[in-house]
């Protein structure tokens, strides 16, 4: 079946079958690679991406579904070569060690800070609750959400 995504503000048109998964088709057909296959079942929060504005596990979102709003994978953060705020502010705290988790840390933290622009340490805590890190850079990930926060960088 021909399906038509947005994806990071470019259309594209793949030929798949729409019950394949969102993250199948970007890493296998589109070439983005940055989501990351973790577990599977939508637990550990590798592969997550926005749709709209909403973070979703996308090794569990049906391609067909994606259709319906504009999909950004990491790779769509960045603007004219420059990192989005919350991708510099991983590096500045030095949150992440192995990186398997990062694209999808980031995009859960872009997801939070869209719904919840001044989030509390607790509110931040809750909203990254289910993306998995097993290096434990905890610590450090949630100061580089609050660092964005408190410098009102839009996400």
């Amino acid at each position: 079946m021909l399906i038509e995504l947005d994806v990071n503000g470019r259309r594209q048109r793949v030929d798949v079958d729409p019950d394949r998964t969102l993250l199948s088709v970007l890493r296998e057909e589109l070439e983005l690679t940055g989501s990351k296959y973790g577990c599977g079942e939508g637990e550990c929060g590798a592969c997550t991406v926005l749709l709209g504005a909403r973070a979703v596990r996308s090794c569990q979102t049906p391609v067909a579904k994606a259709a319906a709003a504009p999909v950004t994978t990491i790779e769509g953060l960045e603007r004219e070569g420059r990192l989005h705020p919350l991708q510099q502010a991983f590096v500045d705290e030095g949150a992440m060690q192995c990186g398997y988790c990062t694209a999808g840390m980031i995009m859960a933290g872009v997801s939070l800070l869209k719904s919840t622009p001044s989030p509390t340490t607790d509110q931040i805590v809750r909203g990254m609750n289910g993306n998995v890190c097993r290096c434990g850079a905890y610590p450090q990930i949630v100061a580089a959400i609050e660092r964005v926060a408190s410098e009102g960088k839009k996400p």
